[in-house]
């Protein structure tokens, strides 16, 4: 099995071991630069640090943007937050039963106000909802609204 197929293997290849095994003429010009010139090197350069700036623009985005939470537990839970200036925030953080109310700034964190009892939760009402119910609903409505126009068009 194995002498069948390493024999298949070099018949296919013979023809590339004949051409490569030939002289080479003293006019061909790849043969006389190599396989590695200026130009090839300065795109290979080009394209690392292209490489390099969208990993760093990535993480810098998913570092603005993204809301990770390593460690997420059920004792702490970020009930609510507000920005209060560029990068100050004030958060509600609630600690197993204890809710605080913490100062957020650079290089700066600190507790405002500890909470006697917690505050009330909220309903939210269709802000609470999931934003694909929200398309969905806007979505459900422009089609009966497409299809009642249609039927006022046909008639």
């Amino acid at each position: 099995m194995f002498k069948r197929l390493f024999t298949l293997l070099v018949l296919a290849l013979f023809p590339l071991l004949a051409i490569a095994g030939g002289e080479v003429s003293s006019t061909d010009a790849t043969a006389q630069t190599g396989v590695l010139d200026i130009g090839s090197a300065i795109r290979l350069i080009l394209g690392l640090f292209v490489v390099l700036f969208l990993i760093i623009a990535s993480a810098w985005l998913f570092k603005r943007f993204g809301r990770w939470q390593g460690g997420y537990t059920d004792q702490l839970k970020i009930v609510g937050g507000l920005a209060v200036g560029a990068r100050e925030r004030i958060v509600l953080v609630q600690v197993g039963e204890q809710q605080l109310l913490i100062g957020i700034a650079p290089g700066n964190i600190r507790t405002l106000h500890v909470l006697d009892e917690p505050l009330p939760s909220v309903d939210l009402g269709s802000a609470g909802k999931p934003i694909v119910e929200k398309f969905a609903a806007v979505l459900k409505k422009q089609r009966n609204g497409r299809a009642v126009n249609e039927a006022s068009t046909e008639k």
